[in-house]
């Protein structure tokens, strides 16, 4: 059987989950990607084959010429309706195209929740080079803006009046020229983030994270503790805006804070959650996580029960760099046992390297991640490590 999986950039999700689950099933696995070099270089027993992978007409072509598919496959925020467009094309199982282009623009996902009455957020779109000065006034502060079709962190910044708001748009209008924006309210509350996993048919949720994050204007995850449990009807209201959106199919990420009792969606990734959290989870649950993502798109329906552990504890931090500057003097990849805990680290950025500062994720320097039984201990393990540590940054 032949998966097709389309990528940009190499990830550890792929090159360490989906890669190696996908050997597992025993599938043989062609790559579609615009960075071609880049996965032969960290994949060099898969085949890759350059690939306009943005453009969902370029893979049905390359796809069809090369062989035929038995599951077109991505775990890009950014591709996920071109694979879902492209596995209707050869009749595959697949996510609903129209679901990936709602989560994947964010000011069509808040425009569907407020039409179905789930949810409504106060917000607006601007159009590339829209004048922001026009709308500033109706927009409550502090207000949030970041790209319409953006991703995790990345160009996600709080203003706290109009003058601020088009400095911001002004600034990420310099990085991304010709993107939209969407400016909307700020949701106070605690943030987590809801996991799940779908055939269509029955949909399992594999617990969450709470997440803290750095002080505003910016949005950088810098810890996430495993939450195997939220109250149940918060995760119904969760469960509601989703189904709302059409997601049920394959694996889901979303981030939703919850205050006062009402969980409100912030943002939803139609695929695995990443920064190593996926590595995290499939272990931490005892489940062939990432085989049971496969699946779902050769068809296979998933069990009724999925037979996750329930009595574990995980926390992962990402040390950031706080200065502009290049890395000289950093750990290097580590992983230990002690306690009943198991401590994996894993850097980010290699020594030598110099990088302003992003404000954003890309300022992580590597990730800790840790799983037990016992809370405590993982915290104390974590907090000990990091203690220990030291990183070094050259300006």
């Amino acid at each position: 059987m032949r998966l097709y999986l389309l990528a940009l950039n190499p990830t550890d999700s792929v090159t360490e989950g989906f890669l190696p689950a996908a050997r597992r099933l025993g599938l043989d696995v062609t790559l579609l990607t615009d960075r071609p070099a880049e996965h032969r270089a960290v994949c060099p027993d898969v085949e890759v084959l350059e690939c306009d992978v943005r453009d969902f007409r370029a893979v049905v072509s390359r796809v069809s010429a090369h062989g035929s598919p038995d599951a077109v496959f991505t775990n890009s925020d950014h591709l996920q309706t071109q694979a879902a467009l492209a596995a209707d094309y050869f009749g595959l199982p697949a996510k609903d195209w129209r679901a990936a282009l709602r989560t994947k623009d964010k000011a069509e996902m808040r425009r569907r929740l407020a039409a179905a009455g789930v949810d409504a957020v106060r917000s607006l779109e601007l159009a590339a080079g829209q004048d922001p000065s026009p709308v500033a006034a109706g927009v409550p502060y502090p207000c949030v803006v970041k790209p319409r079709e953006g991703v995790a962190s990345e160009d996600v910044v709080m203003a706290g009046d109009a003058a601020e708001l088009a400095r911001r748009c002004e600034e990420i209008r310099a990085r991304r020229p010709g993107a939209a924006l969407v400016v909307e309210e700020y949701l106070p509350g605690e943030l987590f983030t809801l996991e799940t996993l779908g055939d269509g048919r029955v949909r399992h949720v594999l617990g969450g994270f709470r997440t803290e994050l750095s002080p505003p204007p910016y949005f950088i995850e810098e810890r996430l503790t495993y939450v195997a449990r939220q109250p149940r009807d918060v995760v119904d209201q969760v469960l509601a805006q989703l189904d709302v959106l059409g997601v049920g199919f394959g694996a889901c990420h979303t981030e939703f804070v919850v205050h006062e009792g009402r969980a409100r969606i912030i943002e939803v990734n139609y695929r695995a959650i990443g920064d190593q959290c996926d590595l995290l989870l499939a272990g931490l649950l005892g489940i062939p996580f990432f085989e049971h993502v496969l699946r779902t798109h050769l068809g296979e329906p998933l069990p009724s029960e999925l037979g996750a552990r329930t009595d574990g504890a995980a926390r992962l931090d990402y040390p950031c760099a706080d200065r502009a500057g290049t890395l000289t003097s950093a750990p290097g990849a580590t992983e230990v046992e002690a306690g009943g805990v198991t401590l994996t680290y894993r850097p980010l950025r290699g020594l030598g390297e110099r990088h302003p500062v992003y404000g954003t994720n890309r300022d992580f320097l590597g990730v800790v991640r840790a799983t037990g039984t016992d809370p405590a201990a993982v915290d104390r393990a974590v907090t000990g490590f990091l203690v220990a540590q030291h990183w070094e940054i050259t300006p």
